[in-house]
């Protein structure tokens, strides 16, 4: 089976926060495909097909609890983790097949309890906290603008999603390839209004 990881922060005030970007997209492509996460102790989760997917309710810094837990319990060969990334703009994707935690503490908190940098990553821009601290900034709900930037984020990502569910991590790669120039300039036009 493959896992799905979606990263964020549980609880009402903080389901719109830019850290929250893993939860959002896979609730909205749940609503898509019609299925429902359900609660468990440390996750909520879904099984669709040969897919797993979860939302750590252990909050961002404890993500590897909700990890470890997940594949202690099923036969995981293959694990993609969706995050936010402060260091790239509103709206950048970038995929990853492995690396360091780059200062988020959601994917230090995976790979301490993996004990291994090596698993996929989406990584989705929220822009670059300038004048405010990091953690306020995170923590600060998108404004209405970056949610309609957000939604064209959404349109794009769920597509790429659809080839990893379908396929594998090479079709989501091959697929971002072929359309990252197109839907870059949706996404600057957007920023550009």
């Amino acid at each position: 089976m493959r896992l799905v990881v979606g990263l964020g922060n549980p609880g009402e005030k903080y389901y719109n926060n830019k850290h929250n970007v893993g939860f959002l997209l896979l609730d909205q492509y749940a609503e898509n495909k019609g299925f429902k996460f359900k609660k468990k102790l440390k996750y909520f989760f879904a099984i669709l097909d040969e897919i797993i997917f979860i939302k750590p309710r252990t909050y961002m810094n404890r993500s590897g609890a909700a990890v470890t837990s997940i594949i202690t319990k099923y036969h995981i060969d293959d694990i993609l983790v969706i995050v936010d990334d402060i260091n790239l703009p509103l709206g950048e994707i970038r995929l990853r097949r492995e690396g360091g935690s780059g200062g988020h503490n959601g994917i230090a908190s995976i790979v301490d309890a993996l004990g291994t940098d090596k698993f996929q990553r989406f990584r989705i821009g929220v822009g670059i906290a300038v004048y405010e601290g990091l953690s306020d900034y995170v923590l600060s709900d998108f404004s209405k603008d970056e949610k309609e930037i957000l939604h064209k984020v959404f349109g794009f990502s769920e597509n790429l999603l659809e080839k990893y569910v379908k396929f594998d991590f090479d079709h989501m790669v091959d697929q971002y390839s072929k359309l990252k120039i197109s839907y870059s300039e949706k996404i600057t036009n957007s920023q550009d209004q």
